[in-house]
């Protein structure tokens, strides 16, 4: 399968935003966030905190969301990059706590700098300046209220890029209604089926429901993703899918599941999983010292768990998917 397809090129792309009813509602969207802040229901969490005060729980984020790092990244998927990489805006913390982490020192601990809406803007229009493909929100979970403002800037100053929500699909429902019409493509991960593997490996047992809700409503929101004449994504669904070691039975019930909300989800099945963060470290004295944390994901995938994975997505009726691998 290539983006090429005919069935899924777009002759000429207009960014959902266009729509002069999106933008005629957007300081009705912009009141509807700050009320998200006010007893926060941002995400799953629903910590209730006052944010727009200041207040802080879970994901330590108050006020103003913290961001990371904001560069055209040539590291995503061939389709989001291009030949000029995607225009990523990466939010520090993270809803979700999981232990094998590779982000760690972004997504779970306090860095990043607090950035207003306008200045948000600002690095939404240097990047479309500097040529990227589209707008890339990384861990948008906990802070849709503030990416609605910050889009609702950029969209009065001339944005015209597509808006990628890149997302561990640990999301809420009004918050994913609150941008429907500003995201062109949804970039969930569905990490795990089972809520006894989401609890012992994200802290938040109730991910697989929040999760497929959070897909089902992007596909109902944007379809099957769709590419422009040169290859480039433009609107539509591409989930990611971490294939983890040993947790084969999950990944095919999330295969199926995709198949049944369309067979012609686009799933990137990475292998890329590596023991990092927690995962693996001994602790050096007390009570746990000279134990193994998480020893049942303490390596990488198989070539062998990698075929199956694919051959999984293959049995399930999906077929949107890379199988230059070598392991395939």
């Amino acid at each position: 399968m290539t983006a090429g397809d005919d069935r899924f090129v777009v002759s000429e792309f207009v960014p959902a935003y266009a729509d002069p009813a999106v933008r005629a509602s957007l300081n009705e969207r912009v009141v509807s966030a700050h009320k998200e802040l006010e007893r926060c229901c941002a995400c799953p969490r629903n910590c209730k905190v006052n944010r727009l005060a200041g207040e802080e729980k879970v994901c330590r984020t108050g006020r103003y969301a913290k961001v990371s790092s904001a560069f055209p990244h040539m590291g995503e998927e061939d389709c989001l990059r291009g030949t000029r990489g995607s225009g990523t805006i990466f939010f520090s913390m993270c809803n979700l706590h999981c232990v094998f982490c590779q982000n760690w020192d972004i997504s779970q601990v306090p860095n990043g700098q607090e950035m207003s809406a306008t200045q948000i803007a600002d690095l939404m229009m240097a990047l479309q300046e500097e040529g990227c493909h589209n707008i890339n929100f990384v861990t948008p979970e906990h802070v849709v209220p503030q990416v609605v403002e910050a889009v609702a800037v950029a969209i009065e100053r001339g944005l015209a890029l597509p808006i990628v929500y890149n997302t561990s699909a640990y999301d809420a429902l009004p918050s994913l209604k609150l941008m429907d019409g500003l995201v062109d493509i949804y970039m969930p991960d569905f990490k795990f089926w089972s809520g006894e593997s989401a609890r012992r490996f994200s802290k938040a047992k109730d991910y697989p429901e929040r999760a497929r809700e959070a897909i089902a409503e992007m596909h109902r929101q944007v379809g099957d993703l769709r590419f422009n004449p040169d290859g480039t994504a433009c609107r539509g669904v591409l989930v990611r899918h971490l294939v983890m070691p040993g947790l084969l039975e999950e990944s095919r019930a999330i295969f199926r599941w995709l198949a049944e909300v369309s067979r012609d989800t686009w799933v990137n099945i990475m292998g890329q999983y590596r023991p990092a963060y927690q995962v693996g470290r001994i602790a050096a004295e007390g009570p746990g010292a000279g134990v193994v944390r998480y020893e049942e994901i303490n390596r990488c995938p198989t070539t062998a768990e990698m075929r199956e994975a694919y051959a999984a997505a293959r049995d399930a009726g999906l077929w949107r998917f890379d199988e230059r691998r070598s392991w395939v």
